[in-house]
């Protein structure tokens, strides 16, 4: 026998982040992970050096301290709230709990790309159903739907789209449901969404047994450096995720930041506010560049590229570059033609729309 891993391991090609800078130019900007434009709220640096005596200690295991402002600030039942090591450990754990090899898991086309390596990681298969308009399609979801889905994330608002379905549309989803199928919705951008046709599911988690919601603080709050998500679960689910996430998965730290981010609300206002600005600021102005770019609701945009030679995404990237402009490319989502833009600081926005605008009038 030779050792080898589970059937699906080997299908996964490891996740890359954005890249950070371009070697050999100085002053880089970073616009490829949609971090937040204002960084952090003072009130969460302070408290994390205030805890940084606690580092001899292990954290108290189920992240009590944080799970209960989390209930305080959003109104919710702190036993039916778990963290985790970010966001994604949470979506993985679900998988880890709930699928069988042989099971398969849904999404959308242009899906986070973690869902479907959570399947493969898990000897599952993953199912993606074709968007509409680079929005996800409920239709095209439930034509997919077999006795063997497990499991169905739906990212809402998505990345690296930018759009979201309405409360009906995910209600509809959700009834051509199973019991057995657990619907898992990811809104990590939800903070920066201001639609009055949008909702953050937790009604849903609070109602059904199959519905989870997961969040983060690594956008708005800024703190994706220390790796702090949660998750809104059926106490039976809720339970199930203590079970087996690992012991001590959020550090003391990282816990006392996310709180007190958590009431620092001015902060999050500002950091709303300024997105909401520079996102509309920064569309028209790639628009008027002469490409195409979707209305998006979270902190970055998509930048649809012409298929003409000296004009593709590639083009797009080196040129932008070499001037120190680091965007996201997102051909291993499918979109080989488009590159994600995180809306930063004024000047960065500024300086990247008028490389792109230099870009196209070459």
């Amino acid at each position: 026998m030779t050792l080898s891993p589970k059937p699906g391991v080997l299908d996964i090609a490891p996740y890359v982040g954005g890249r950070a800078a371009v070697s050999g130019v100085a002053d880089s900007i970073k616009l490829s992970s949609n971090e937040s434009a204002l960084g952090p709220s003072l009130k969460a640096r302070q408290a994390y050096a205030e805890a940084v005596g606690s580092m001899p200690i292990y954290p108290e295991g189920s992240a009590q301290m944080l799970r209960e402002a989390i209930g305080e600030t959003h109104g919710l039942d702190p036993a039916r709230i778990v963290c985790g090591n970010g966001s994604n450990e949470l979506l993985s754990l679900l998988a880890d709990a709930y699928l069988r090899p042989g099971d398969e898991v849904l999404f959308t086309e242009y899906a986070f790309i973690v869902y479907r390596l959570a399947a493969l990681a898990n000897c599952s298969t993953p199912v993606a159903a074709p968007e509409k308009d680079f929005r996800a399609d409920v239709d095209a979801l439930l034509a997919r739907v077999t006795p063997k889905t497990r499991l169905v994330y739906l990212a809402n608002p998505n990345n690296p789209t930018g759009t979201y379905l309405t409360p009906g549309e995910v209600r509809r989803l959700h009834a051509g449901l199973s019991a057995d199928t657990l619907l898992v919705i990811d809104v990590a951008y939800a903070e920066y969404v201001r639609r009055d046709d949008y909702e953050n599911g937790m009604d849903m988690a609070a109602r059904l047994p199959n519905v989870v919601v997961t969040r983060t603080f690594s956008k708005v709050y800024a703190l994706a450096g220390l790796r702090v998500g949660w998750a809104y679960c059926p106490p039976p689910v809720a339970d199930v995720l203590h079970r087996i996430r690992d012991p001590f998965n959020v550090s003391v730290p990282a816990q006392c930041a996310a709180a007190a981010a958590l009431k620092d609300r001015e902060h999050v206002r500002r950091s709303v506010e300024h997105n909401e600005r520079w996102r509309a600021w920064t569309t028209d102005a790639v628009r008027a560049a002469g490409l195409a770019v979707g209305d998006s609701v979270g902190n970055f945009i998509l930048i649809r590229f012409p298929h003409m030679p000296g004009r593709t995404a590639a083009d797009a990237d080196r040129f932008l570059c070499e001037r120190g402009l680091v965007l996201r490319g997102v051909a291993n989502y499918g979109l080989a033609d488009c590159l994600r833009l995180t809306i930063g600081p004024e000047t960065a926005n500024r300086r990247v729309a008028a490389a792109l605008a230099e870009f196209m009038a070459r």
